[in-house]
């Protein structure tokens, strides 16, 4: 039994110890189960899906360009994921050259046809957003399960997939768009027209978009699924790591950036991160959007000279900050 096989194992055992942990919707909804695809656990720092799948030995074999491959089971609706946006940040400014981030998408919340832990319907989700965001520290508006809630995390999925037929680059950045709607501004991501206005921000080709999006992108998206099945990955965010040599790590859920740092270095001892430039201007450079978080993570400062700094900076008229109940993420202005 090679690494990679023993660390999916453990991600089946890691889903036994509950927790916020972000899950994707439960298929028998009679089933008896605390698990449910919304629910994502603050002390695990996932958020898992249907725990009747089993791990496989899957024979994955990682075409290698760089030192290191990961693949990231993750989703657009996921707040955990949205969690680890500062560890995995900064993560790719002192590590990028050496990894190839893959992105495969979960199918976190297919639809509503379920019952599972104390979810229902959309408001019931609600609270439970507003509560993470205070302990991940990053700024999710759970109104939106009450004014205009999503009927499915697949749609803005399959976008995803679409854009990555496209421009892998300009994928990335959608996924990054359609979150801060989804989590900060309260936009249905699910809805079509939502998901055009993103990718016209980030520079896609939106006609070839929806062109891919009701045709192949479709298609990807059921290989992901099936992917994340094979592998045994029930919960968000999964990061499978392996190196040259097949040796393999998997970091899951919400963790400290200690812990990506940690990972990165036992499977490639000899590496060294990059310095980068830590100002407020370097970093709005690399990142056009940030949280006071995010600026905390990258910057190095404390998080309340962060958060000073960024309203300085806002009454200056050098930032533009969007404001919610749960925090705020600035950009250049």
């Amino acid at each position: 039994m090679n690494a990679l096989i023993k660390n999916l194992i453990i991600i089946a055992l890691l889903n036994s110890l509950g927790g916020y942990i972000c899950q994707a919707q439960m298929k028998n909804p009679m089933k008896d189960s605390k698990s449910n695809p919304l629910l994502c656990d603050p002390e695990t720092g996932v958020c898992e899906i249907d725990s009747s799948s089993t791990a496989t030995e899957l024979d994955y074999q990682f075409q290698q360009k760089k030192l290191i491959k990961v693949i990231y089971f993750t989703d657009p609706i996921c707040s955990s994921c949205w969690g680890i946006e500062p560890q995995l940040r900064k993560l790719k400014l002192e590590y990028g050259k050496y990894l190839e981030i893959e992105y495969r998408m979960g199918g976190l919340l297919p639809d509503w046809s379920y019952n599972a832990g104390g979810i229902s319907k959309p408001s019931d989700v609600a609270h439970h957003w507003d509560e993470v965001s205070a302990y991940y520290d990053m700024p999710i508006d759970g109104d939106i399960w009450l004014e205009n809630p999503l009927a499915s995390s697949y749609p803005p999925s399959i976008a995803f997939k679409a854009a990555q037929i496209q421009d892998e680059s300009k994928a990335y950045q959608l996924m990054r768009r359609m979150r801060e709607m989804v989590f900060l501004e309260k936009k249905n991501i699910a809805e079509w027209e939502q998901i055009k206005l993103a990718a016209i921000e980030v520079g896609l080709d939106v006609q070839k978009l929806e062109v891919d999006f009701s045709g192949n992108a479709r298609e990807l998206f059921k290989e992901d699924l099936q992917l994340a099945k094979k592998m045994g990955v029930r919960g968000f965010p999964t990061l499978l790591l392996s190196n040259s040599l097949n040796n393999s790590q998997v970091i899951y859920g919400f963790r400290p950036y200690a812990l990506f740092e940690t990972t990165i270095r036992t499977l490639a001892p000899a590496v060294f991160k990059d310095s980068y430039d830590t100002s407020w201007e370097g970093l709005f450079a690399k990142y056009p959007t940030l949280t006071a978080r995010e600026f905390t993570e990258l910057s190095g400062k404390s998080r309340q000279e962060s958060e000073t700094l960024l309203k300085q900076l806002t009454l200056e008229g050098k930032l533009k900050q969007h404001t919610t109940k749960n925090g705020s993420i600035w950009r250049v202005k």
